[in-house]
């Protein structure tokens, strides 16, 4: 089954039969989203369009379908096979992954007990995110992330805004360090997944290819997971997406004093932007981090714009 035919089956019929007449590269898109009351957008080629009843993409949001209370209450019952129940665990978390490794994103009314979120109801808000994988796009950033002296690999902190292709360029790095290569022999990773969007899970089965040496923590906290994958896994390598807190700080120092070596993506724009926020200027400052891979998409998406070593020394620009 293709990626049109995987995402069209979950949704209400009358949007179904929207979707099937888009004249769209179901390749480039990356959102679909459902709210309440509010016009069909979806982001596609990084751009955010409406999309009209006829099956047309506009810039006016006035023009396109609006989606109703039905719309999604009958896009939920396809998309938990009439089982909400099945994924209340899923749910608990704001997210359920479907087959293609497909993530939707739910937002509504939470149900807290005793300060723990317990569920949700009334659900208003769906985000539909497609899984895709680029193969080989990590080519041409892995040379500056071995070190040959070693037959290893540098720690590596890649920062990309929303978008960019950060999670991308991490998947095919882990897939590529896992497999190995004429330059470097395959290496154990762990990879802690708190979002299910690096191995895209279901039902225990990573949808993406991350290599023949990697174990994956699904839906686990960063922190936690750091810990575990080390003491139960043995990695040679934990890769991690969008770390931040206070304790995944406190992890990649227990990751690092083990041995193992760490690559991680984070939310920024440059190194300065980095540097600003409490939590990850104080890796900076640290020198944990030997390596910076810069994202942005002025080219498109997963643009390499530059590559930098512990010391902020410039080793790569892009057009240079």
């Amino acid at each position: 089954m293709n990626t049109k035919d995987e995402l069209l089956k979950i949704f209400s019929l009358k949007l179904r039969t929207i979707l099937t007449k888009l004249t769209i590269d179901f390749n480039k898109l990356q959102e679909i989203r459902l709210r309440i009351n509010a016009p069909l957008l979806i982001i596609y080629g990084n751009k955010e369009v409406f999309v009209t009843e006829e099956a047309k993409l506009v810039d006016n949001p006035t023009q396109a379908i609006q989606i109703t209370k039905n719309e999604i209450r009958e896009t939920m019952e396809y998309i938990s096979n009439y089982s909400l129940y099945a994924f209340e665990e899923e749910i608990r978390q704001g997210f359920i992954t479907i087959n293609g490794g497909h993530r939707i994103g739910i937002a509504g009314k939470i149900i807290i007990e005793d300060d723990i979120i317990k569920g949700m109801k009334h659900i208003s808000f769906i985000n539909i995110r497609l899984a895709h994988q680029v193969k080989g796009c990590a080519d041409s950033v892995l040379p500056h992330l071995i070190n040959e002296q070693t037959n290893g690999i540098y720690h590596t902190l890649i920062i990309s805004p929303p978008r960019c292709g950060k999670t991308t360029l991490l998947r095919d790095i882990i897939r590529q360090l896992s497999n190995g290569s004429s330059r470097l022999e395959g290496m154990s990773v762990g990879v802690v997944d708190e979002r299910s969007e690096i191995g895209a899970c279901y039902m225990g089965t990573p949808q993406n290819e991350l290599g023949i040496r990697t174990d994956i923590l699904d839906c686990c906290p960063k922190a936690k997971g750091m810990m575990m994958l080390i003491r139960s896994m043995s990695p040679q390598i934990i890769a991690v997406d969008e770390i931040g807190s206070k304790e995944d700080l406190d992890a990649i120092d227990y990751v690092i004093g083990c041995g193992c070596k760490l690559i991680a993506t984070v939310h920024g724009s440059s190194i300065e932007d980095i540097k600003c926020k409490p939590t990850l200027g104080e890796l900076v400052k640290k020198k944990l981090f030997e390596r910076y891979v810069i994202l942005n998409n002025i080219t498109g998406i997963g643009h390499l714009e530059e590559i930098y070593d512990s010391d902020w020394k410039r080793l790569y620009l892009a057009g240079k």
